[in-house]
């Protein structure tokens, strides 16, 4: 896969269309200072996985109790 390089004047001059090829294409653009690469610009990479799916492990964890029970004052020593 070919990377595009641009000068830091000419990635500041053309962001908006660099932006809309990186879009359209998906590939990254390198911007040079110098002739030497100084960053990448690219697609933002999709999340694989759902945060709201419960996770395998965790859901197998069991709370028998109320966790926002208030505390009597004999179990409050406990805590310390």
């Amino acid at each position: 896969m070919y990377t595009r390089k641009l000068n830091i004047h000419e990635a500041k001059t053309r962001l908006s269309a660099v932006l809309m090829q990186i879009e359209k294409t998906g590939e990254s653009v390198v911007i040079c200072r110098n002739g030497k690469p100084v960053a990448e610009l690219g697609p933002v990479k999709q999340r694989c996985g759902n945060r709201l799916k419960k996770h395998p492990e965790m859901s197998k964890i069991k709370i028998n109790y109320d966790p926002t029970e208030v505390l009597a004052g004999d179990e409050w020593g406990m805590i310390e």
